[in-house]
């Protein structure tokens, strides 16, 4: 039991023990296992562990082979940026638990005394580490970036709102004048994501979005102030429309696009990113004609059916989010997919396969390997009815799509585009469970 992770568990006052008399198990989608060797490490600077309310832990005893259920609350780790799930935690449900809030959720246990758990580093990208940062050093910036743009409502939101409130990364780097500068612009949307992390319908069985949509429609002067100062301070600057505390941009597209031409009218110059659910084919081809260079088009997966049921897009098709990767490539955008991964999902054959086809009909340049944030039961639930083979594990997973698609690369942030996109080393994989 060296070498392998022993099982956490946690009692309901917050306290996190290591039993060592049970191996931690990971779930990939409904497959309960041993985790691979190859895709644990240990816990990342930043991250941090939950106890997961009405559900037990449950682990393997070495010496019988036999699965147990403990009395003991289960427990999981949410992994800093820049890393991806390779396995979920497993544990039993009880009937009346509450759905988990929107993170998520990676298999946890101990080596020795050190945490290990089931995720990857896909991102050598430090934009969202801000270890010896001081906080105090970030509320200054944003007060002072305050008191410079009094009149910006987009400013003033991003500072007091997303650095101040929520502590959001993209917004603490845009304070400290480094990396990508978010731009959010919408508040409606034309889908109803199942794990939308700022609107929750009536009907939604997760108690709440984590963040509140952004609540006014700035104007061209004002996001190109922002992305101007952004310049100002960045030498390879990156402007992303679409961020978790707004809509789908694209329903501002006029917006979009007056933005872009009075940005670029006045000397503006860096990566010009959309992060979108791709639905406006129309749109897309105007804003990439006015000087967009860069789109991250979300999706959970390649296949519609899968789709469908996770986006539940309104008035679009999963052709229109097709079309859209089309027309950006064929005026040269650099196109990445945010693809949501859900291990024992993503990574089987079906998937594979209908991503292989989609990568290299259009020549998508890179894929995000975002986590997708969801009650892991929940995800499965929605998906039921839907054919699923086994899975290959992340690593494999990542091997079978550069194979099929050479010129493809992997990440977990929009890349700038002034600056060299590095090839990966390769992995080895490891087919044993």
């Amino acid at each position: 039991m060296k070498d392998r992770p022993v099982l956490l568990t946690a009692f309901p006052n917050g306290e996190i023990i290591a039993d060592s008399e049970y191996l931690m198990l990971c779930r990939r989608g409904k497959e309960w296992t041993l985790p691979r060797p190859d895709e644990l490490m240990p816990l990342p600077p930043e991250s941090e562990l939950f106890l997961l309310p009405g559900r037990h832990a449950v682990g393997l005893d070495e010496e019988t082979g036999e699965v147990v259920e403990l009395e003991e609350l289960a427990v999981a780790a949410f992994v800093a940026p820049a890393h991806t799930l390779t396995g979920h935690p497993v544990y039993a449900t009880e009937e009346n638990a509450p759905t988990l809030p929107l993170f998520a959720y990676a298999a946890v246990g101990m080596i020795g005394d050190r945490f290990y758990v089931c995720a990857k580093k896909v991102d050598e990208d430090s934009r969202q580490v801000f270890k010896g940062i001081s906080p105090l050093k970030i509320e200054k910036s944003a007060k002072n970036i305050m008191q410079k743009f009094p009149k910006n409502r987009l400013m003033q939101h991003l500072m007091n709102h997303c650095v101040l409130r929520y502590s959001c990364p993209a917004a603490k780097n845009l304070a400290l004048g480094r990396y990508e500068a978010p731009i959010p612009t919408s508040n409606t949307c034309n889908a109803r994501c199942v794990g939308c992390i700022s609107h929750q319908g009536d009907d939604s069985k997760i108690c709440q979005a984590p963040q509140d949509r952004l609540n006014f429609t700035p104007t061209a002067d004002e996001v190109v102030e922002v992305m101007l100062y952004h310049m100002q301070n960045e030498k390879d600057p990156i402007y992303s429309f679409g961020q978790g505390c707004e809509g789908e941009p694209l329903t501002q597209g006029k917006l979009l696009l007056d933005s872009i031409k009075l940005f670029k009218k006045k000397g503006g110059q860096g990566t010009i990113n959309l992060n979108s659910n791709a639905s406006m084919p129309n749109v897309i081809a105007d804003l990439s004609d006015a000087g967009l260079n860069s789109l991250r088009v979300s999706i959970n997966s390649a296949r519609e059916d899968v789709y469908l049921r996770y986006y539940r897009p309104v008035n679009y098709a999963f052709q229109d989010v097709r079309e859209s990767i089309k027309e950006a490539r064929a005026r040269n955008v650099f196109v990445s997919l945010n693809l949501l991964y859900f291990p024992g999902i993503t990574d089987c054959e079906e998937e594979v396969e209908a991503l292989i086809e989609l990568v290299n009909t259009y020549k998508v340049n890179f894929i995000q390997l975002r986590n997708l944030n969801i009650d892991p039961e929940m995800y499965l639930g929605l998906l039921d009815g839907i054919e699923f083979g086994p899975c290959a594990g992340l690593i494999n997973f990542k091997k079978r799509l550069k194979k099929s698609c050479p010129h493809l690369n992997f990440g977990y942030f929009n890349p700038s585009l002034c600056t060299d996109i590095q090839e990966e080393p390769e992995e080895e994989s490891n087919e044993e469970e």
